[in-house]
């Protein structure tokens, strides 16, 4: 990157800073999780009121915006408008997983400290939203020459389903090449294979009278309850035991809660329930045989205790964690998330669990999708690495995650940052899908010049 090139856009960045937070803020203000539908409203009001005030964004740039049935919309610059076969594209969501709880404060009024932002979505994913959009205010208001028309995509169903992009692709043409930014710097061309399956036990809970736990399959719950018969239980650890009536006593658990796929340094509040209900004999019989099987799970997140451990050498090992437990018909039901190597199967996860259930419960496949590898020495990859890394003057190298993100969707794409977990944090700042989730301003504003400059670079490419 030349000099002048590098100090415009600085200064563009450092122009527009203020409103690029203002306008994070004003999509944080919306709880867009995903919601029954309504009418033009797929995914919910939240859903639809966050990808409305996000085109409402673009619009005032003098974007082209569009909303397509509520299911996404799109910002573009350059000729060809809805019809458009051969265009480049970016892709964030607006849509947000569930708060939980124990946040500092209203987790949709995105508040600063310390040079960081913290809100509901301000990292997973509207600020890169946000910045996605700034970055083609960049070449609009600069009149690069475009080669190829630019989209940012936003969607508003990735949490649960990404029926946004099933969708899009079947209305319109893929992109010739898409990134995502919504994963980690300096660029991701790999993700395991995603397996959500679900436990539901064979028969009726006994001493176990209500359990909940959890608020999405792909979060690790940071808080558990359970009412359950005993003739006295006492606190322990992570649990609180309160007597609930005659004979009742009422537990509740806490964790530290994260993302599915990143397990390390999280407490899964529903596996400190279980471990404290076998370990106070709280059930008898096919009861506690079905916690003890629950709680193989929870006790090897590298699935090692339940015979689901994989490596390929490729990814980073499997990883599986327990989400949402509950009772469905007096039965105990437990969501189960994996993150599987290409050695590995949602299949077999399934088989493995129905073998080691042995009779106590069903296991049933609820989502599998297997892994994607993006080749490194594709022109369009080695520019998105580039752009990093003249940005940061950094000589930082691609990697595969276990999270999924929509570029698996698409024909050609890749996740592109913006986080960085190798770079410290404070101790307030917490994770995606996590409490107090937070995002660091200045990092921000490198990625989105990293952002604008792969935009030029790519611009220059035969597709």
């Amino acid at each position: 990157m030349n000099e002048e090139l590098r100090r415009d856009i600085e200064c563009f960045a450092a122009e527009n800073e203020e409103a690029i937070f203002e306008d994070i803020a004003r999509l944080v203000s919306f709880n867009s999780e995903n919601a029954p539908a309504l009418p033009g409203k797929p995914f919910g009001e939240g859903a639809a009121s966050a990808l409305e005030a996000a085109l409402d964004i673009a619009r005032g740039m003098g974007l082209a915006a569009e909303n397509c049935e509520g299911m996404i919309g799109y910002a573009q610059l350059g000729e060809g408008g809805r019809g458009c076969e051969r265009y480049l594209a970016t892709i964030t969501h607006l849509d947000v997983v569930p708060v939980g709880e124990g946040w500092s404060a209203d987790p949709f009024t995105m508040r600063e400290r310390e040079g960081w932002i913290i809100g509901r979505g301000v990292m997973d994913d509207k600020g890169p939203s946000v910045l996605c959009l700034y970055a083609l205010k960049y070449l609009k208001e600069r009149e690069i020459p475009l080669r190829y028309p630019v989209r940012a995509l936003l969607g508003v169903n990735e949490e649960i389903g990404m029926q946004d992009v099933e969708y899009y692709l079947k209305n319109f043409p893929a992109p010739l090449f898409c990134f995502s930014p919504d994963a980690n710097f300096p660029l991701c061309n790999g993700e395991k294979g995603i397996f959500h399956g679900k436990i539901l036990a064979a028969f009726p809970a006994e001493n176990i009278a209500s359990i909940s736990g959890g608020f999405a399959a792909n979060a690790v719950p940071d808080r558990a309850e359970a009412t359950v018969r005993a003739a006295r239980l006492e606190s322990a650890g992570r649990v609180t035991a309160e007597r609930a009536g005659e004979g009742l006593w009422k537990l509740t658990a806490t964790g530290v809660g994260g993302h599915a796929s990143l397990p390390k340094g999280t407490v899964n509040a529903v596996g400190e329930l279980i471990d404290y209900l076998l370990e106070n004999d709280v059930c008898v019989g096919r009861e506690k045989e079905l916690l003890r099987f629950l709680a193989s799970i929870h006790h090897s997140p590298d699935g090692s205790e339940c015979g689901l451990a994989a490596d390929d050498g490729l990814f980073e090992p499997l990883t599986v964690v327990s989400g949402v437990i509950g009772l469905q018909d007096g039965r105990i039901f437990q969501s189960v998330d994996s993150r599987y190597p290409t050695n590995m199967s949602g299949e077999k996860i399934a088989a493995i669990l129905r073998e080691r259930a042995q009779g106590l419960a069903e296991v049933s496949i609820e989502r599998d999708a297997p892994p994607f590898y993006m080749p490194l020495d594709k022109p369009e990859v080695q520019v998105c690495i580039n752009a990093y890394n003249a940005v940061t003057g950094e000589n930082a190298k691609p990697y595969t995650i276990g999270g999924g993100t929509y570029a698996r969707d698409f024909p050609n794409a890749v996740s592109f940052g913006p986080e960085h977990p190798e770079r410290p944090s404070p101790a307030f700042a917490g994770p995606i899908h996590g409490v107090d989730e937070a995002a660091c301003k200045a990092w921000f504003l490198e990625a989105l010049k990293v952002y604008i400059l792969a935009l030029i670079e790519l611009e220059k490419l035969e597709f």
